[in-house]
């Protein structure tokens, strides 16, 4: 960050998630130059200030989950004006399962700069060294606690095909593997990673049954990242099995070409083999 620019800016900085030698330059003089650093947990912000021997000469204030809507308008009231606003989670991305979308929404819409500076993101380390998939991934954040509304949210990614990061506090593990469990099935691979960074760091890897009887065995204890590999491909239809069903189509107004299109995208056959399997039906 540079004080040689007239106009302020929002910045959001990453910041370790453990291991405080992941705090990068650009982090350092950040929180040293800001006018206003917007932290999770001022407390913790000024844990980490000390830990790393800087000292603050802008503001501190609280911005977090419950003061978010209220203050968003705020910070970026201060950028605007000119003000370099720094702002920072507990540990990790702010954004990314922390506070901070609010103020980036906000400095789009009214045109204000936005700058971020990389750090450490549990998510993406707990991938990295999951050994399942990561070409493809979803992150899903904390599942809701209400077990219903878990249910129903497992119920959506029961089909899910690319590889799924979830966080989850480890009181609540036990119940969010019963119910993974409940809604993957036991065999389907996943990982928990813990302590990611640290000095304990662990990656429990399996599937979710075998975590599920880890943790009633001996409970984990830090923040956790669970990923689970994804569902597997359906195996693809028989193309003579559908001709019944395009004929429904064609039946309801479609033209024969139209309705193999149609039933080929939702059940994943080739339209030509399905074109040429409702004909030879025809002719046969």
């Amino acid at each position: 960050m540079s004080r040689q620019q007239t106009s302020g800016r929002i910045v959001l900085a990453g910041t370790p998630i453990g291991n405080l030698e992941d705090a990068p330059p650009r982090l350092r003089r950040a929180l040293e130059e800001a006018d206003i650093v917007a932290a999770e947990d001022t407390r913790r912000l000024h844990q980490l200030v000390s830990a790393l021997g800087l000292t603050l000469s802008g503001k501190p204030v609280a911005y977090h989950e419950h003061n978010e809507a209220s203050r968003a308008a705020e910070l970026v009231d201060h950028a605007a004006e000119g003000a370099d606003v720094v702002i920072v989670s507990d540990a990790g991305m702010p954004t990314i399962s922390d506070p901070g979308f609010r103020v980036v929404e906000e400095a789009a819409l009214r045109g204000v700069d936005v700058s971020v500076i990389p750090g450490p993101s549990a998510a993406l380390v707990a991938l990295a060294g999951s050994g399942l998939p990561t070409d493809r991934f979803t992150f899903e954040g904390f599942l809701p606690r209400k077990p219903g509304e878990r249910r129903e949210r497992l119920a959506e990614l029961r089909d899910e095909r690319r590889t799924m990061v979830f966080y989850e506090a480890p009181h609540r593990i036990d119940a969010t593997l019963e119910a993974l469990v409940e809604g993957f099935g036991a065999g389907r691979r996943a990982v928990l990673a813990r302590e990611l960074t640290k000095l304990y760091e662990e990656f429990r890897r399996g599937t979710l049954g075998d975590l599920l009887a880890g943790v009633q065995e001996v409970p984990p204890r830090g923040e956790i990242v669970l990923v689970v590999a994804g569902g597997e491909a359906p195996a693809a239809a028989n193309p003579e099995e559908l001709v019944a069903e395009v004929q429904q189509v064609v039946d309801s107004g479609l033209r024969l070409k139209e309705a193999c299109a149609l039933v080929a995208e939702r059940s994943g056959v080739s339209k030509r083999e399905l074109y040429e399997a409702v004909l030879a039906a025809r002719k046969g």
